[in-house]
């Protein structure tokens, strides 16, 4: 019983998992014919771990075999991926041998006599094996020189993604892994769609969805060790199921997480999308708009009138090779006593400002505002660089009102 229940809810898992990393991918790129072909291969998965799920949960014998018709048809929605990614045809041999042999085994494993049910199965682990393993031959036998370098990364992170869950499917059969305590099969699709998702993404974003997603299978395989720990009676079959369990969950919630919070950030425009899309003109303008953001709502325009405090022709000496500074840097190259450092700090302390924005050093007109730590990140920094450049190349009021 504890077997059964394992496998059901790492397999429910992987169908949650495996949808939502679907709907991702459609509304990156809801018109590209290969980005269909990807969506249509997770949700035939999806649907298998599914009904697989539920079958074994409920005991259901009808929706077990129902379950066997997208297994049959996987290699064939591999096979019709890889031609996608490879924008070549595969041999008519070899389609026609998926198609011919998914629907076999599918309408075998529907309909035909139960008596044969474990023959069916070791035709079934071979197909979906041979399957993967054909694919992967021709994703990496492929011409690199007749595709992009960008198709290349695609196919590299495809390839990596596919030789990685191979293992994990063949845990699923009992023929060829009899001892194994928990199917790890949606498991393996799980950490498949992960990588290929970390992958897609810019090299700083890699690395940090790598360190993420290392957390999280650490942080669930001692949470699952830890939950298994309490039972009276653990064993080590009983450790790897509560450890399965707990991975599946949470690489299901990871991506559920990263999905929710990419749609809720499309829905609130980010500063340069608010000022590509701002009808502002002159530099107070946009300063205007920016104070509509999160990150700007405290920042204010101090020209060199409103400075006569703090010296500004030191401070237009001190701020000649400067862009950006931030508190935390001081003193900023120079000594902590220096006068012009002094009458900085003083100014960022009166305004409380953490950074200070120059946007002209003759005369001297800075924007001074504050940012939260949450908000204290290395894309802030660099949408504060942008966000400088914009308002330097805009026209001040006055000029604009000599145009």
């Amino acid at each position: 019983m504890p077997g059964i229940v394992a496998d059901s809810v790492v397999n429910l898992c992987g169908a949650i998992g495996l949808a939502v990393a679907a709907a991702m991918l459609h509304r990156r790129d809801s018109h590209g014919p290969l980005t269909a072909r990807l969506v249509a291969l997770l949700v035939l998965v999806a649907a298998l771990f599914l009904l697989r799920g539920i079958a074994w949960w409920t005991g259901s014998a009808t929706l077990d075999r129902i379950s066997l018709i997208p297994a049959a048809l996987v290699p064939l929605g591999a096979l019709i991926v890889t031609e996608g990614l490879l924008r070549r045809h595969a041999h008519r041999r070899l389609k026609a041998a998926a198609l011919i042999g998914g629907i076999v085994l599918a309408l075998a494993g529907a309909f035909g006599p139960v008596a044969f049910e474990n023959h069916h199965t070791v035709m079934l682990s071979v197909f979906q094996l041979a399957g993967f393993a054909v694919c992967a031959s021709l994703l990496l036998r492929r011409d690199r020189s007749s595709l992009l370098a960008w198709e290349n990364r695609a196919i590299d992170r495809v390839a990596f993604g596919a030789i990685m869950v191979i293992p994990f499917i063949v845990t699923d059969f009992r023929v060829l892994a009899p001892n194994m305590p928990v199917r790890l099969g949606a498991l393996g699709a799980l950490l498949a769609v992960t990588a290929i998702l970390i992958a897609g993404a810019s090299a700083e974003s890699q690395r940090q969805g790598v360190v993420l997603t290392s957390l999280r299978i650490s942080g669930a395989a001692l949470l699952g060790a830890a939950a298994a720990a309490l039972s009276p009676d653990v064993d080590a079959a009983q450790m790897m199921r509560f450890c399965a369990v707990a991975m599946a969950g949470v690489l299901t919630i990871g991506l559920m997480g990263d999905a929710l919070r990419a749609v809720l950030e499309a829905r609130e425009p980010g500063v340069l999308d608010s000022i590509g899309a701002s009808t502002a003109v002159t530099r107070d303008e946009l300063i205007a708009e920016l104070a509509r953001q999160p990150i700007f709502e405290s920042a204010r325009r101090c020209r060199e009138a409103e400075l006569a405090a703090y010296d500004p022709p030191l401070l237009r000496t001190f701020l000649a090779s400067r862009r950006v500074l931030r508190r935390a840097d001081a003193p900023w190259g120079l000594i902590a006593t220096d006068p012009a450092v002094e009458r900085m700090m003083a100014l960022m302390a009166a305004r409380h400002a953490t950074h200070v924005i120059v946007l002209s050093h003759e005369p001297v007109d800075l924007i001074v505002l504050a940012v939260s730590v949450i908000a204290a990140d290395q894309a802030t920094e660099t949408a504060l660089a942008l966000v400088r450049r914009l308002l330097v190349q805009a026209p001040d009021a006055s000029d604009h009102a000599h145009m």
